[in-house]
């Protein structure tokens, strides 16, 4: 994930708080707001960042002001089990990046469990961000480029490595490829 999808996933995680706060669905918010209810989820699921137009439109609906809602810093979240089905999916394309916990406020560690569909990347450019990554491969194989080292991983290899060093992360083999990684500090 570049740092900007990571932006878009804060704003997201900070709009469901609001939302939920008020006490309004996401099809009752879209309903005052004047948008479809798959834009409140597309927002919410950082995969839409909307124009600020938009978004102060849809805040009317909560109501609370651009201002406060980039001020608004939700409680951090109490959850310690999660069944499989509770992770959060963070993931777009061929690569789902289901997170521990719903949103990353107050934490100082982010846990993923990867899965990258045959033939899927993060992305032909690497991408880089302050903190530190590592990850054990559970099934399949996986070509890890840091910097201008690259090796191709499978069941119960690891990877660790300071996300500054622009990196990708690429299936290769006839399986998908599942990964458990946590990163430090969370990257957004």
């Amino acid at each position: 994930m570049s740092t900007s999808d990571y932006e878009d996933l804060a704003l997201g995680v900070r709009l469901r708080a609001l939302r939920e706060q008020a006490g309004l669905s996401q099809r009752a918010l879209a309903k005052k707001a004047g948008v479809t209810n798959s834009t409140i989820s597309l927002i919410e699921s950082g995969r839409m960042n909307p124009s600020v137009g938009a978004l102060r439109r849809i805040l009317e609906g909560i109501p609370v002001g651009l201002s406060e809602f980039f001020a608004y810093e939700p409680e951090p979240e109490k959850t310690v089990f999660y069944a499989a089905e509770e992770l959060t999916e963070i993931g777009k394309g061929g690569v789902s990046l289901r997170q521990v916990g719903k949103t990353l406020i107050g934490r100082s560690l982010m846990i993923l469990r990867e899965t990258y569909a045959v033939n899927a990347d993060t992305g032909r450019v690497m991408y880089d961000h302050e903190a530190e990554e590592g990850g054990i491969v559970i099934s399949g194989r996986v070509e890890v480029t840091v910097g201008d080292q690259r090796k191709v991983l499978g069941p119960g290899d690891a990877y660790y490595f300071d996300s500054r060093t622009p990196h990708r992360f690429r299936q290769v083999g006839p399986e998908k490829c599942v990964v458990v990684s946590a990163c430090t500090p969370p990257t957004f």
